[in-house]
């Protein structure tokens, strides 16, 4: 929850014009934000949300596929219920530098779905198994096309989404794979300031101006999201930033993770004051950080930053 509270902020931050609909999968989450009273923001229930078709197949998957499961539906609903005009959805551990609405300007009048690259460095890419695309930000508009790609989407996720790989599926995501082809209203975000990620980061180099972070890759841009993907905490208060499979540079951790922890313990407090005995960053088991950090954390490091590499 922390996390979905410091995308808020930094929202708030950077666009004056937009209202959040937060998916609250648990009743403790669902009370807490009600009670924090969040300007610009509608906390839409699980029972509220749920049709038969979710219900149907909820029973078959763990709580993460259920959550990928509901994506679609998710952002199917908001457009239904709320009568927009269009929406975008975007992960909860995802934190905004700039406002979204420079993302959105640079589609095509055409087109009517926006989905963003992963853009792997080559040695960490996973295009065959979890796909090209990454379901973290996209737009679809109240068109009829954007719905007819939005329906399919959620058909197939009623039918199958689970966390394994399985005649070219993978969850919510590989289904993405082929959209630009599959569909004639589909635009791939192109401004690389829409994507900063664990799994891409090692291609740029940052840098602190005055006018904030700025990358210089040879096409040189600024930040408007970082996907922190992967960040766990634990109940003696140690912290993994991201999964050890990612090579992180010390500029990245300072420039990105530390003041994004920094907004994660700020949330923490925020949430604190209307229930304190609640734990908002989901902590994790203390006995499970030596096994997560030691030995699967180095294994995945070893076998993509050392072997990966060489057979590269």
């Amino acid at each position: 929850m922390s996390r979905g509270i410091a995308m808020y902020q930094s929202l708030k931050l950077h666009c004056p014009d937009f209202h959040l609909y937060i998916f609250a999968f648990d009743d403790q989450s669902d009370r807490a934000m009600r009670k924090m009273k969040l300007e610009k923001v509608t906390i839409v229930s699980l029972s509220d949300f749920e049709d038969a078709a979710l219900l149907s197949v909820k029973p078959k998957r763990t709580r993460a596929e259920y959550c990928w499961t509901c994506t679609s539906s998710s952002i199917l609903y908001c457009i239904t219920t709320f009568n927009l005009q269009n929406c975008i959805y975007v992960d909860a551990d995802l934190y905004f530098y700039q406002s979204p609405q420079i993302l959105v300007s640079e589609k095509p009048e055409q087109d009517h779905v926006i989905i963003t690259s992963h853009r792997y460095t080559s040695y960490y890419d996973q295009s065959k198994s979890s796909g090209k695309y990454c379901v973290q930000f996209m737009y679809f508009d109240n068109s009829e096309k954007a719905m007819t790609v939005l329906t399919w989407w959620r058909d197939r996720c009623i039918e199958w989404c689970y966390n394994r790989i399985e005649d070219g599926k993978f969850g919510d995501q590989k289904y993405l794979d082929d959209w630009t082809v599959r569909f004639d209203c589909v635009w791939e975000l192109k401004n690389l300031g829409g994507g900063i990620a664990p799994w891409n980061v090692q291609q740029y180099r940052f840098e602190s101006t005055k006018k904030g972070i700025e990358i210089a890759t040879g096409n040189d841009f600024t930040p408007v999201f970082y996907h922190f993907h992967g960040i766990k905490f634990y109940e003696h208060g140690k912290i993994i930033t991201a999964p050890n499979t990612y090579r992180i540079s010390n500029a990245v951790k300072s420039l990105f993770y530390h003041p994004y922890l920094n907004e994660l313990e700020k949330a923490k407090r925020q949430i604190a004051q209307v229930d304190d005995a609640f734990d908002p960053h989901g902590s994790l088991p203390a006995k499970s950080y030596f096994m997560d950090r030691y030995i699967k954390g180095r294994f995945s490091y070893f076998q993509r930053n050392i072997v990966k590499r060489i057979f590269n």
